[in-house]
C-alpha cells in the first residue's frame, strides 16, 4: 500500500514529505499538551487525530502529488480539496454530543470556525457534504473510551449556557490550530522553527526579580511621591498572594500603576504557578510606550533568560489571506510577557480565523492586565465582560482591572453584567486620592485654535492633548516649529515617538523650553511632568489621564493647572463624542472634575443608564442551543466575527525604514527568501505606522511597496515622512484618532 501525506515539498522527492501519520500524531500530542491546561488534553489529541483524516482519501493523496504545492492542504480554496470535513463528520458520528462541538473545530481548522447554519458555508452543510470514506480504524479505541466532560463544560451544558460550551470550542480550536501551524513549520521551514524563542522554566521567577530589584531602586528616595509609589508596590506584592480571579488597581496617575500592576502579575504567576502574563493597552499608541517602561524593569531577566522577555503584539501584520506564508506568520503569543492592544486582545476573543485565534489558548491560567479597563465602548460591553468572566471561570486566569478612574465595570444594581467578586488591591483607594491630589482642574469654555497656541507660546513648559491627529499637527503647524517645539501623534513610528519623548524629557528635566501638542498617545505610561496642561474636552477618564502629565511628581509649590476646553471644530470626534458630552454634562455639577464623586457620576451616564447599547450587535446571541439533535450547538462564529468591532475601521500598516535601525531592518525583509522570520518581524512593529484602509487604498498605492507579498514598506520617507509630524498622507475624516 503506498504511503499517504500530509504535506508536500516542491522539487523534492515524495520520499522527503511529510508522512501523514507522523503529523496526525505530532499535532495530537502538542494540542493535547495545550488543552491539559484547562483540562481537555483528550480534546485536544482527538481533535488533533481527526483534523487531517480526509487526508487519507485517495482524492486528496492524487491531488497533493500532482500539485506538490506547501499550500494544497488549505481546504476549501480554489480547485483544492476538502480534508477536514471528514474528521468532522466522524466525531459527529461516533462521538454523540461532544462530537458535534469537535466538529466545528476539525471543519474550521484550515477556514475557520463555521456558521452552525447559515445560507453560504456552514457546519450543517459540511455534515450533510458527499464526501468520499476513509478508512478510521486507528480511531475505535477512541470512540470505544469517549471523551471526559471538562467540569468548566459540563457545568455550561447542564445550564444549557450556549456561550459557555461556545468558549470552550474557541479555545478548542486555538490548541489545534497552533499544533498544526508550529508541526507545519518545523517540517516546511525549519529555520523560521529555529528562531522561536525556548525561555528558562524559571522565567518568570527571573523576571519578578527583577521588577522587583527595579521598583525598589526606583523608589528608594523620600520624596513624597516615592512613599505613595512604594505603598502601591507592597500593596501589589502583599495582595499577589490572595488566590487567582478579578482584582482591581485603583490607583491615581503619577503612583507608579504600570509597574506597580506588573510587579503584582508576576509576584502572583510565580506564586501560583501561573504560565504568562497579559498586558492589555488601550490603544496602539501605548503599547511600545508599556513595552519600553518593562524592558527597563526586566533587563537583568532578558539577560539572565538570554531572550527578549517582553513582546509587543499589534494587529499590524495579522494575514489577511490564509496562505501558508501568512498562517505561519501569525502571533502565538510564545512569550512570558505580552503587551497587545484592547483591539487585539477583544477582537481575537471573538474572531474565527485561525491566524486570529491560535494563541487563545495561552490564555489560559495567565495573568491579564486590563489597563484603563474602563475605555470599553459602550455597544461592547456585555460581550467584552462576559469573555472576560470565561477566561476566568473556566481556564484559570486572573484578571487585574487597572485604572486611574474607579468604579467603572464592576456589578452593581445598575450594571448587573459588570464583574462580580473583584477585589481590590489598594486597602483604602480614596484616602490615597486625597493625599494624591497633585493639581486643580478648571474649565475654560470654548478656545479657537489661534486662542490655544497663543496661550501655549506664553509658557515655557506646556503640554496640549487634543482628540485627532489632524487637530494635533494643525496646532503644531501654527506654533512655527520653533526651537523646544514638539509634536507627538501615531502618524511617527513607535522608534521615532520614543526617541522624540526622551528629547522631551530631557529637556523637561533641564528646565529648557518645551511645548507639545500631543494625541491621546502621551496620556498613558508617558513618564512627563509638565506645570500647565490643556486638554480638550474629552472623557472624565482622558482627562484624569491628562492631569497625570501635570505636576506629576509634585515638586511644584503649589497644585499644577489642567485646562480643560472645547474646540472651536464643531464637527463631532467620533470616539470622544459620546465620552464629551457625558463630560459635559458634569462640568456645572462638579467643581472638581475628577473627585470620585464625578467619577462615579460620569460612569453612570456612559455605561450604566445605557443599557440597550450594552450589546449593541446582538453578539451574545449568536449562541444558541438547537432542539435538533442533528444540529444541536448553533454557533455564529464566522458572523460574529464580522460583526463584532472594537472600532469602527481596523487600521492598514505601512512600515517606515526610518534611521539607520529601520534602514536596516527593511533591508533584511527584503533579503527574506519567501516569509520573514518572528523576530524580524517583532522588530519592524517598531517601525510601522498605522493609516485607515480607505486612506491606504486611496491614496498610498503607488507609494507602497509589498514585500514578500504582505508586508507594506514606503518608498520614499524622504517625501512622505516629516521628522516633526511623521507619514505624511491625509485623512479628511482623520479616523484614526491617535
Amino acid at each position: 500500500m503506498s504511503a499517504h501525506y500530509a504535506h508536500a515539498i516542491p522539487d523534492r522527492p515524495a520520499e522527503e514529505w511529510r508522512r501523514l501519520g507522523a503529523h496526525l500524531g505530532s499535532v495530537a500530542r502538542v494540542a493535547a499538551k495545550f488543552a491539559a491546561a484547562f483540562g481537555a488534553a483528550r480534546w485536544g489529541y482527538v481533535a488533533g487525530v481527526l483534523h487531517d483524516a480526509g487526508k487519507y482519501s485517495g482524492t486528496f493523496q492524487r491531488y497533493l502529488r500532482g500539485t506538490a504545492e506547501p499550500d494544497a492542504h488549505i481546504a476549501e480554496a480554489a480547485g483544492r480539496v476538502d480534508h477536514s470535513t471528514a474528521g468532522a463528520q466522524h466525531a459527529v458520528e461516533k462521538l454523540d454530543i461532544a462530537g458535534h462541538l469537535l466538529a466545528y473545530v476539525v471543519a474550521g481548522h484550515h477556514t475557520g470556525l463555521l456558521d452552525g447554519r447559515s445560507d453560504g458555508p456552514c457546519l450543517e452543510a459540511r455534515l450533510q457534504k458527499k464526501i468520499e470514506r476513509v478508512d478510521l480504524r486507528a480511531l475505535q479505541r477512541i470512540e470505544a473510551d469517549g471523551l471526559p466532560f471538562p467540569d468548566y463544560l459540563r457545568d455550561g451544558l447542564d445550564r444549557h449556557d450556549a456561550f459557555a460550551a461556545a468558549f470552550f470550542v474557541r479555545m478548542l480550536f486555538s490548541c489545534l490550530t497552533d499544533a498544526d501551524f508550529l508541526d507545519t513549520e518545523e517540517f516546511l521551514h525549519p529555520e523560521l522553527s529555529s528562531h522561536r524563542p525556548a525561555f528558562p522554566p524559571d522565567v518568570l521567577e527571573l523576571m519578578k526579580r527583577s521588577c522587583n530589584d527595579y521598583l525598589f531602586r526606583l523608589a528608594s528616595d523620600d520624596s513624597p511621591i516615592n512613599g505613595h509609589r512604594r505603598e502601591v508596590r507592597i500593596a501589589c506584592e502583599r495582595a499577589a498572594r490572595l488566590a487567582p480571579g478579578f482584582f482591581s488597581l485603583t490607583v491615581p496617575t503619577g503612583c507608579g500603576k504600570t509597574l506597580s500592576s506588573l510587579a503584582f502579575a508576576l509576584n502572583h504567576a510565580v506564586a501560583y504557578n501561573l504560565s504568562r502574563v497579559v498586558y492589555v493597552a488601550p490603544f496602539t499608541s501605548t503599547i511600545e510606550q508599556n513595552a519600553d517602561v518593562f524592558r527597563n524593569a526586566l533587563r537583568k531577566a532578558s539577560k539572565a533568560a538570554g531572550e527578549e522577555v517582553v513582546l509587543e503584539h499589534h494587529s499590524n501584520f495579522d494575514p489577511v489571506r490564509e496562505t501558508i506564508h501568512g498562517r505561519l506568520a501569525s502571533e502565538n503569543w510564545d512569550a512570558p510577557l505580552i503587551v497587545t492592544t484592547a483591539v487585539q486582545f477583544y477582537e481575537s476573543l471573538f474572531a474565527n480565523r485561525s491566524s486570529r485565534c491560535r494563541k487563545l489558548h495561552n490564555l489560559t491560567k495567565s495573568v491579564i492586565v486590563l489597563d484603563e479597563a474602563q475605555t470599553l465602548p459602550v455597544s461592547c460591553l456585555a460581550p467584552c465582560l462576559r469573555a472576560l468572566r470565561e477566561i476566568v471561570r473556566g481556564f484559570g486566569a486572573t484578571v487585574v482591572l487597572c485604572t486611574a478612574t474607579q468604579p467603572a465595570i464592576r456589578k452593581r444594581s445598575e450594571f448587573p453584567i459588570g464583574l462580580a467578586s473583584v477585589r481590590e488591591i489598594i486597602p483604602a483607594p480614596r484616602e490615597l486620592y486625597r493625599r494624591q491630589e497633585r493639581t486643580k482642574v478648571r474649565f475654560a469654555g470654548v478656545m479657537s485654535d489661534e486662542e490655544i497656541v497663543d496661550r501655549l507660546k506664553r509658557h515655557e513648559q506646556v503640554l496640549c492633548v487634543v482628540n485627532t491627529r489632524s487637530h494635533a499637527k494643525a496646532l503644531f503647524d501654527r506654533l512655527g516649529g520653533a526651537d523646544g517645539c514638539f509634536h507627538l501623534s501615531t502618524l511617527m513610528c513607535p522608534e521615532h515617538r520614543t526617541q522624540r519623548i526622551g528629547c522631551i524629557k530631557r529637556r523637561l528635566a533641564d528646565g529648557k523650553p518645551c511645548r507639545v501638542v500631543s494625541t491621546q498617545l502621551i496620556e498613558a505610561g508617558v513618564d512627563v511632568d509638565f506645570p500647565i496642561v490643556f486638554r480638550l474636552l474629552a472623557g472624565i477618564d482622558s482627562i484624569a489621564q491628562a492631569a497625570g502629565r501635570c505636576n506629576r511628581n509634585g515638586k511644584l509649590p503649589g497644585k499644577g493647572k489642567v485646562v480643560v476646553f472645547r474646540s472651536e471644530h464643531t464637527s463631532p470626534e467620533r470616539f470622544f463624542t459620546d465620552t464629551a458630552n457625558c463630560t459635559a454634562q458634569l462640568v456645572e455639577l462638579y467643581p472638581d472634575l475628577l473627585s470620585l464623586d464625578a467619577v462615579e457620576h460620569y460612569f453612570r451616564l456612559y455605561y450604566w443608564d445605557r443599557k440597550a447599547r450594552w450589546d449593541e450587535r446582538s453578539i451574545l446571541d449568536g449562541f444558541r442551543m438547537n432542539q435538533d439533535p442533528r444540529l444541536p450547538f448553533l454557533f455564529d462564529f464566522a458572523a460574529i466575527s464580522e460583526q463584532f468591532r472594537l472600532i469602527a475601521e481596523t487600521g492598514a500598516p505601512v512600515i517606515v525604514p526610518w534611521g539607520k535601525s529601520g534602514e536596516e531592518l527593511v533591508r533584511r525583509l527584503k533579503g527574506s527568501k519567501s516569509m520573514a522570520d518572528p523576530q524580524l518581524t517583532r522588530a519592524l512593529q517598531r517601525y510601522t505606522v498605522t493609516i485607515p484602509q480607505s486612506v491606504r487604498r486611496q491614496q498610498v498605492p503607488e507609494a507602497i511597496e509589498l514585500v514578500l507579498d504582505q508586508y507594506p514598506v514606503l518608498l520614499s520617507p524622504e517625501t512622505h515622512y516629516s521628522e516633526h509630524t511623521g507619514l505624511g498622507f491625509d485623512d479628511p475624516a482623520d479616523v484614526s484618532i491617535l
